[in-house]
């Protein structure tokens, strides 16, 4: 296929990798090139984390962290850490060639980075994770989103939302390049502590599953420095090839739910509405009212969220054990 002025090598095309309809490793690329401005203006420019499904969306995968420098010449790359300190060579999403490579070696889950290969220390974009706990219906997740809707709302920003592709919601704040990934996490542990005091018959900050009950997560980790998240107009590796979907806030009505949300859904959607997110990157936005926020509970004497285990100790963070197990000790 040629693609972006390249020839680009689509090895099996007519390969099914998702059962429902039947869509091919064809059809997932030439989705990805009816949704191309909008997907663009999503990850153009980032690293991306490839999850890659060799059998179809039913099959197993595995994570694909590094391309070899060399390997594919026309590939452009740039180097990302780990929590550890580990570096590799990340996929750049230069341009729908690069899609389309991906694509052939069956990537079906496209994981982004929150920064830009050409400015790796500024994180542009704060990612609300608003995560169903067992038994959380997805009207509870919807009644979440638009709890985060106008919580920002009231310090002044504008969030803009889309499904995972399966059964969450994620809002996304697009923000000034003028912070890094710790103060971006900072921002995100407050926002969920607000949520929290709000109403915490209906979401939760706690980062003890055994804590959390029956209520939606607001998993503020997944801004922590080095963590991916699965991307705006990507295909979930599900049977019915549900997609990551940008959508207006007036669409989260009763009736609204992520699973009708398929390829040939989505691609209909984009040409005859355009990108619900334009205005998004056009209005990039401060991320001072939430480190408020943050100040204001340091303040009032609350230690940093737990991070995840992989990390290093951080500064002012309580014991990573869980509270049932702690009260062993």
């Amino acid at each position: 296929m040629e693609i972006d002025g390249r020839d680009v090598v689509v090895s099996s095309p007519e390969k099914v990798l998702f059962s429902e309809r039947g869509e091919t490793k064809r059809d997932l690329i030439e989705f990805y090139l009816a949704v191309r401005d909008p997907l663009l203006a999503a990850m153009g420019g980032r690293p991306v984390l490839l999850q890659r499904f060799p059998h179809g969306a039913e099959g197993s995968s595995f994570f694909q962290k590094r391309v070899e420098r060399g390997s594919t010449p026309c590939v452009e790359t740039t180097v990302v850490s780990t929590p550890n300190g580990t570096t590799s060579n990340a996929l750049v999403i230069a341009d729908m060639a690069h899609v389309a490579w991906a694509v052939n070696r069956a990537c079906l889950g496209f994981h982004v980075w929150p920064t830009r290969a050409d400015d790796p220390d500024h994180a542009d974009e704060l990612r609300v994770d608003l995560d169903p706990t067992p038994g959380v219906a997805f009207t509870m997740v919807r009644e979440a989103a638009l709890l985060v809707r106008d919580l920002l709302a009231e310090l002044g920003l504008t969030a803009w939302p889309k499904t995972t592709g399966n059964r969450g919601i994620h809002v996304y704040l697009r923000l000034e390049p003028r912070w890094d990934s710790y103060a971006v996490r900072r921002a995100a542990v407050a926002l969920a502590r607000e949520l929290e005091r709000r109403r915490p018959d209906l979401v939760t900050a706690a980062w003890w599953k055994e804590e959390r009950g029956t209520r939606v997560f607001v998993d503020f980790n997944q801004n922590a420095p080095h963590k991916t998240v699965f991307g705006a107009w990507c295909v979930r590796a599900r049977p019915g090839a549900q997609v990551s979907t940008p959508f207006q806030w007036d669409e989260l009505d009763d009736d609204f739910h992520p699973d009708p949300l398929t390829i040939p859904v989505v691609a209909e959607r984009v040409r005859t509405a355009g990108n619900p997110w334009a205005g998004m990157y056009e209005r990039p936005q401060s991320l001072d009212p939430l480190l408020a926020l943050h100040e204001r509970d340091m303040a009032a004497g609350l230690m940093d969220a737990p991070w995840p285990p992989v990390y290093p100790k951080q500064p002012n963070e309580p014991p990573r054990v869980a509270p049932s197990r702690a009260k062993k000790v």
